[in-house]
């Protein structure tokens, strides 16, 4: 059980734009979202096998785990986190992206300094308010996020280049590392980054939150990539109002009709779906095959 309140989860967020929350998730919590997530990662997202989608070297992206299993909802609605967002952000706040990640062993920096892109800045002229839940669901001691104390809601996100953290004071560099099951909640106005070297496959989960309503960047409308959460009818017993607004009930502020996304691969899938369709017809060929040689050793 959680030993925190939100009135002081909410300031800390308010202060520092980070906050560790070490016993958010329970060891049966834990366990479902660690077996449910490995499940995942088993296979490459492909044709009718569920799994991974993978988009650059270093990471495995898991989307939609609100459908995985039950924990990621309660984990998502826990009482603490919604009153510390419907405080730190506004009633008006929801879960707009539920995702997590495999990160692979490496030296390289691939996810640098930086605060998170989300809202067209031509339209909008302050800086809305976005908070990330992230739970660990391996140790984690390396790769892991840090985040610089105090940066949040003083500019517009972008990359932050390492030169210009050089004179930065260490000691306001919050690092999360910490065992399977540590949580954390950062505002994503503020410099943070995925530390390097990871030595280790790091599993993490970031679920999302802001308002809606909030114009988005033309890339993420592009990507479609705040579209309305997928759900698990088997998991959505019991939700209350507001928790059904918080998942998005009814909102079709960012529903594209007919969405359909764009590939830079499409030589590569075509490669994919000409192959697998030789396939099939290879694979009809040879049972027909098999069946008359079957017919004629049975005399039929």
């Amino acid at each position: 059980m959680i030993s925190v309140s939100a009135n002081e989860v909410c300031t800390a967020l308010a202060t520092d734009g980070i906050v560790l929350l070490p016993e958010l998730v329970t060891k049966a919590q834990l366990k479902d979202l660690q077996n449910s997530f490995s499940a995942r990662l088993q296979h490459l997202r492909w044709n009718d096998v569920d799994g991974y989608e993978l988009n650059e070297r270093y990471r495995h992206m898991v989307q939609d785990v609100l459908t995985l299993d039950q924990a990621f909802v309660d984990v998502a609605l826990h009482p603490v986190v919604k009153d510390t967002l419907r405080e730190y952000i506004g009633p008006r706040y929801e879960l707009v992206e539920a995702k997590g990640w495999k990160s692979l062993p490496t030296n390289r920096d691939f996810h640098g300094w930086h605060g998170d892109a989300w809202y067209d800045q031509t339209k909008v002229t302050f800086i809305p308010r976005e908070v990330k839940l992230a739970v660990y669901l391996t140790d984690v001691t390396s790769g892991f996020f840090e985040y610089v104390r105090g940066s949040h809601q003083k500019q517009a996100p972008r990359s932050v280049r390492n030169v210009e953290l050089r004179d930065q004071d260490p000691s306001l560099i919050v690092q999360a590392k910490g065992p399977a099951g540590s949580a954390f909640l950062f505002d994503t106005s503020g410099i943070h980054r995925q530390s390097v070297p990871i030595l280790a496959e790091r599993h993490a989960i970031f679920l999302n939150y802001h308002d809606p309503s909030i114009p988005l960047q033309n890339e993420d409308v592009e990507y479609n990539r705040y579209h309305p959460l997928l759900l698990n009818a088997a998991f959505l017993g019991g939700l209350t109002e507001e928790d059904r607004r918080i998942l998005g009930f009814g909102n079709k502020t960012n529903h594209v009709p007919y969405f359909q996304r764009a590939t830079p691969h499409k030589a590569v899938h075509a490669l994919i779906e000409n192959g697998y369709d030789l396939y099939l017809k290879v694979r009809e060929f040879t049972d027909r095959v098999k069946a008359r040689m079957n017919r004629i050793a049975s005399g039929k």
